[in-house]
């Protein structure tokens, strides 16, 4: 009698749109266990259907990463259905657009509460699970903007910044520990998804993401291959790749460079509805969907490279520069 083969399991937060719904379609089409966690129950069942008819099997479980006993609860419950747990992915986020002078001091903590604490709750709820086996990766997903911030987006840069900050500490704690947990950063490029229709914006026009922009779907495939892989960081896109060096390299000339470029960037031509919806505190009833309106614009492909390449290669091409400007200047004071 052949026994059956366990069929490895991921859980997603913020699976229910956008990038968190492509990366669960990708697992799909691995055949994996997706375990779908967000707020909106819609657009998570509407999820778990696209999870089915790709090859996977779902399981929806509606939570608040903000609420940390829900997070726990979500962990629970899989290892309960399921057992052990490989890959848990982080990805739930909220936002606000507009400069810091209108942002209350609710909406900062709310936006704390979710796109950080909730990463520090995914991550938390996976290493106690995780440590009774010895063994799984846990993959938190930020953002160019966790190390170069832009204007318009201080809570959520604070917040990416923050995850980073968290998960340094955290690699450092497991490597001292000798513990087998894998845990990596995924960094992404602006991807179009639904979240510029339904984030709370306190500008006049609607928010769009800085160009160039990527189809989430592409964005999705790298996710994957990083969450097999789990290098320490994975910078998706070569925008990032500019955005992250430029920042550390130059940071007074990139300051100047997104007032001059990310501000008017992120708005549209069109003009915010006074009636729009947000998905601040609560879930809105927008359709299900892993793409946003800027189709158009979106590159259906997309590169990545580990940070610890990329700043080798930096290094590299410092060195370089080093060298031909040290022998410029040797054959100028010769003549």
């Amino acid at each position: 009698m052949v026994a059956e083969v366990r069929k490895p399991t991921v859980v997603i937060t913020g699976a229910s749109a956008g990038v968190g719904r492509a990366v669960a379609c990708a697992f799909a089409k691995e055949g994996w266990r997706v375990a779908l966690v967000a707020r909106g129950v819609a657009r998570l069942e509407a999820t778990a259907e696209e999870v089915r008819r790709l090859g996977g099997e779902p399981l929806v479980l509606p939570a608040d990463v903000a609420d940390a006993q829900a997070v726990d609860t979500v962990a629970a419950r899989v290892t309960a259905e399921w057992g052990d747990i490989d890959v848990w992915i982080n990805n739930a986020m909220v936002t606000v657009f507009g400069p810091v002078s209108k942002i209350t001091a609710d909406e900062f903590r709310r936006v704390t509460e979710v796109t950080y604490l909730g990463q520090v709750h995914g991550t938390q709820a996976a290493l106690r699970e995780m440590s009774k086996v010895g063994r799984g990766t846990i993959v938190c997903i930020g953002s160019a903007l966790a190390y170069r911030s832009i204007p318009l987006q201080s809570a959520y840069c604070g917040a990416k910044a923050a995850i980073r900050g968290f998960i340094d500490s955290l690699r450092s704690e497991l490597i001292h520990d000798g513990s087998p947990i894998r845990l990596t950063m995924i960094h992404l490029p602006a991807v179009n998804t639904p979240q510029f229709d339904w984030a709370r914006c306190k500008m006049d026009r609607q928010p769009r993401p800085v160009a160039p922009v990527f189809q989430p779907e592409a964005v999705a495939e790298q996710i994957y291959d990083g969450a097999m892989s789990a290098p320490r960081e994975l910078w998706i896109g070569g925008t990032t790749v500019k955005t992250i060096i430029g920042g550390l390299a130059v940071p007074a000339l990139a300051d100047r460079l997104a007032a001059s470029q990310a501000y008017e960037g992120q708005m549209d031509e069109l003009p915010v509805d006074p009636s729009r919806r947000d998905n601040l505190f609560d879930p809105v009833d927008i359709d299900a969907a892993d793409r946003g309106r800027f189709g158009k614009e979106s590159a259906t492909s997309v590169g990545s490279i580990s940070g610890s390449a990329a700043r080798v290669l930096l290094a590299g091409a410092g060195v370089a520069a080093f060298s031909s400007l040290a022998f410029a200047l040797r054959r100028v004071s010769r003549h």
